[in-house]
């Protein structure tokens, strides 16, 4: 069955649904396979939940006029997305990078929506299932997209790129991320660079932090040739302060504009946001607005006030690169407060684990905290270089201690892996 086919049949649906439990009626099921599942066994379900059509790859399955036989579901389901994608000609603005991805998303949405109708990911539907979902859920009047691109091994933003062809893109950062699946940080750079690459060769802009010297140097490598600048000239969106949260100026008049995001780090996401957003004519103090509108939530760069205490929630994931930034943001905050800092496990480090929780330890060990708690086995390596944190590896222990501790007139850093989950702290602090 050809892709123009199938993509006639998806126009008169409601939409794409991979999940039967969330089919919705006259939707179109697509049958992905996953380690644990295949999805054929539901197609039947599917229908008889109200589902248009079912497309499967298991002709065993195929038990009427309403089941589409293709060889692989979710090369299939990539082809439509990449079809549907070029029904509109609009921008495609894509973005990857190792910390902020989310963020970044979020605040150009924002900033975006002050004059266009934005399509962006939702969540962090950024892989090679998400983009296609998000290319198809695109409503008929959608004058710009934003897609997050995530990865963690080479050659994923490659693919991403072919389905989503972006018109536009940038790197939030190139750090320490997925170092086990990337092979190392020149992995990371290759991978991430996949974006530009893809860029240079369909003559695609490429934006680009004039501060950020690793990501710099990626373009003149590349000799990317579209390359918006941003960042360091007198129309760059400036920072007053970021205690504990950020005060922006706006270049265009001189207003102040408090934002309710902390973090020094988040910045830079600001910078991005307002040059992209003004490079497609964005009003400036409309831009401003945005930034400070927006609101955090998901634990990234939350400030959370309970009772006496303030909590910096960061919480949702973290990596060398991001762990070092979150710290060393926290270590400069001007507080009368007593300073916490609750960390745990950063993952996907491969055999660089050991030393990288050692360097943590190290970078911890300099600053004047009252309490640091660790948590998580790979912890044990900071531990050896705070000698007077507290330590745990099961979340029981952990709860049990913040209740009996009952802390008071503290500003608090919770930041680790999402694996290890640390937002749960928080009901007992």
């Amino acid at each position: 069955m050809k892709i123009e086919q199938i993509h006639e049949l998806f126009l008169k649906t409601s939409g794409i649904c991979t999940d039967t439990r969330k089919i919705e009626p006259n939707c179109f099921f697509i049958a992905l396979k996953g380690d644990k599942f295949n999805a054929n066994e539901f197609a039947e379900k599917a229908l008889e939940q109200g589902a248009a059509y079912a497309l499967i790859d298991e002709a065993d399955f195929q038990k009427s006029e309403k089941y589409f036989l293709v060889d692989n579901c979710l090369e299939t389901l990539q082809k439509l997305a990449n079809f549907h994608r070029n029904t509109f000609k609009i921008p495609i603005i894509a973005l990857t990078g190792s910390n902020g991805k989310t963020t970044n998303k979020e605040l150009l949405n924002a900033v975006l929506a002050k004059k266009y109708k934005v399509h962006a990911t939702k969540g962090n539907l950024n892989n090679h299932i998400g983009v296609p979902l998000t290319l198809l859920s695109m409503p008929a009047d959608t004058d710009i997209v934003v897609i997050e691109m995530g990865a963690n091994h080479q050659k994923e933003i490659e693919l991403l790129c072919s389905i989503a062809e972006p018109s536009h893109g940038f790197i939030t950062n190139l750090g320490k991320a997925h170092l086990e699946g990337f092979g190392g940080e020149e992995g990371i750079r290759k991978g991430k660079g996949e974006l530009f690459d893809f860029l240079k060769k369909t003559g695609g802009i490429a934006f680009v932090n004039e501060n950020d010297s690793k990501v710099k140097s990626l373009v003149f490598e590349k000799k990317m040739m579209l390359t918006v600048f941003y960042g360091n000239d007198e129309h760059a969106l400036k920072m007053l302060e970021f205690n504990p949260v950020i005060v922006l100026e706006d270049p265009s008049n001189k207003a102040k504009y408090t934002c309710q995001m902390g973090g020094i780090y988040n910045f830079d996401n600001m910078q991005t946001a307002y040059a992209v957003g003004t490079y497609f004519d964005v009003n400036h103090s409309k831009a401003c607005e945005a930034l400070a509108a927006y609101n955090p939530e998901n634990n990234r760069s939350q400030i959370i006030e309970k009772e006496t205490n303030s909590i910096l929630m960061d919480a949702y994931n973290a990596n060398p690169s991001s762990m070092e930034a979150s710290i060393q943001n926290f270590a400069t905050l001007k507080t009368e407060k007593k300073k916490i800092v609750f960390l745990g496990d950063m993952f996907e480090l491969g055999e660089d684990s050991q030393k990288e929780h050692e360097a943590l330890g190290r970078l911890v060990s300099e600053s004047a905290f009252e309490t640091v708690v660790l948590f998580g086995d790979n912890m044990s390596y900071a531990l050896k270089f705070l000698p007077k944190a507290y330590y745990f590896t099961d979340k029981f222990s952990l709860h049990n201690w913040i209740n009996d501790k009952k802390f008071q007139d503290s500003f608090i850093l919770i930041k680790g892996s999402r694996g290890v989950a640390l937002e749960t702290i928080l009901n007992f602090i």
